[in-house]
């Protein structure tokens, strides 16, 4: 199968061995596959119902500032979503070429592993309040669908996009939003999954290094 570069295709999985899983993702969806890169990685809970975070994940209290609690709003118009509406979305719009699932962080964060399907665009790399020039931000919107246009942005053909980082406490996906709100990508085509890295794994859901290796959490 060729894949483009950006977009990156998944299906459902259902095998009888996915209906034999005790722990589901929902009542429905026992697995399902994403394609991340030029793997085909099949996303399932993990099944060890006695398993705990043992990462750095675990941790419930850091310093604030500069990792504060975010608001459940990231901005005005742009939609909060939880993990089923972040699946549903790799079912259909991440899968069909529609949306792409954004890794805000920075790129030592994402190296240290990321949600299957992501690709890592820095929050600093889409907010001209955190240094992002006009080639930097072109670089990075062309991977969403947008092109330049005389001395702006052309969003006609935008991707809706999921934006994530490390959890409820990171600012960086939130800031990411705010730089591409503050250029004109539409609200209406902007998603925040608030739980993040975090919150994936407390569901016992994969996490991949950015090549596509399951890593143990």
């Amino acid at each position: 199968m060729k894949l483009n570069t950006v977009v990156l295709a998944l299906a459902l999985f259902s095998t009888g061995a996915s209906a034999e899983l005790d722990v589901k993702i929902t009542r429905d969806i026992a697995e399902f596959q994403v394609t991340h890169g030029t793997q085909l990685l099949t996303v399932r809970r993990n099944q060890d119902r006695s398993a705990t975070l043992a990462n750095d994940f675990s941790l419930t209290s850091r310093p604030c500032p500069p990792f504060c609690a975010q608001p459940m709003e990231a901005a005005p118009g742009v939609m909060t979503i939880g993990e089923l509406e972040l699946v549903e979305f790799m079912r259909s719009d991440l899968a069909e070429g529609r949306g792409l699932l954004v890794d805000a962080r920075t790129p030592d964060w994402h190296a240290r592993g990321t949600i299957p399907g992501s690709v890592n665009i820095p929050f600093t790399h889409l907010n001209p309040g955190q240094g992002a020039d006009d080639i930097t931000l072109a670089e990075a919107l062309e991977q969403l669908g947008v092109t330049e246009a005389g001395n702006g942005w052309d969003f006609s053909k935008a991707k809706k996009a999921v934006l994530w980082c490390n959890g409820p406490w990171c600012g960086q996906s939130p800031t990411a939003i705010k730089g591409m709100l503050s250029i004109g990508y539409p609200a209406e085509k902007l998603f925040y999954y608030r739980g993040g890295m975090q919150v994936w794994q407390i569901f016992g859901l994969p996490i991949v290094t950015p090549d596509g290796q399951f890593i143990d959490h």
